[in-house]
């Protein structure tokens, strides 16, 4: 019996860590904060069109997206949710969640949210602190050109579509407008996504200010330069954004 007891306890050891592993994978979000690929779909955030619309009270298109516009939408989420919007903890867990478009009379912006959150998070030092945030500007700007890139190719197809109505033979009412409700989506979401980087814009000058009274250092000036780079291609945007309907959002800061 005692030279059978090493090999069943072994067995028993591995059975238990392999049970554990599948039950922490089952419940985790994904490695390293990745959203488990069976949360995943292609038009996982198809819904960022719909809650434009219908926040302005139009109807969504009924047509699937082409790949362009797949890729918009991929591209404008990380742009739409709020930096640090979210514990750590959460990102291992998948806490992912539709955001409601800024047209909504209910969604108020605090420009204090982001840097509250920066300065009272734990950290091991104040540098740590200026280390986060210039790597969350960094990462908008990173951001920055694909999407709009996406935003330019998008654009210039729905002008073609556009020009291409008035020339498609037997066009239904019910296929002229879900496809002006598709351009319309598609514009909103670029207008979308400016308001939330000139949004992001004030929320980091309004941290960096308050970390240099509370703790000033040298890494001060980096984040900075950074933040007004940022500053600089929001206010210069390659694809125009108009308010819809003259429902301009204020940013102050």
């Amino acid at each position: 019996m005692p030279g059978t007891y090493r090999p069943i306890r072994c067995l028993s050891s591995a059975l238990t860590l392999l049970i554990l592993g599948a039950m922490l994978g089952a419940c985790s979000g994904g490695d390293f904060g990745r959203t488990r690929d069976d949360l995943r779909s292609d038009d996982m955030h198809r819904w960022i069109g719909a809650e434009a619309t219908s926040s302005i009270g139009a109807r969504p298109s009924r047509f699937q997206l082409t790949d362009e516009e797949r890729q918009l939408r991929d591209l404008a989420y990380p742009l739409i949710e709020p930096p640090r919007s979210r514990p750590a903890w959460k990102s291992v867990f998948g806490d992912y969640k539709p955001i409601p478009a800024p047209w909504r009379q209910n969604v108020a912006f605090d420009r204090t949210t982001y840097g509250r959150t920066l300065i009272d998070e734990p950290h091991r030092s104040h540098s740590s602190r200026y280390s986060q945030l210039i790597e969350d500007v960094r990462d908008d700007i990173t951001r920055f050109e694909p999407f709009f890139a996406s935003a330019i190719r998008v654009i210039d197809l729905d002008r073609k579509r556009h020009a291409t109505m008035g020339h498609v033979s037997e066009l239904t009412p019910h296929e002229r407008a879900d496809a002006v409700a598709r351009m319309q989506e598609n514009s909103l979401i670029v207008q979308w996504v400016q308001q939330c980087l000139e949004r992001r814009v004030s929320s980091y000058r309004w941290a960096l200010e308050r970390l240099v009274i509370q703790a000033p250092d040298s890494m001060a000036a980096d984040a900075d330069r950074l933040i007004s780079e940022l500053a600089a291609q929001t206010a210069n945007p390659p694809v125009a954004s108009r308010p819809p309907f003259g429902r301009a959002i204020s940013v102050r800061g």
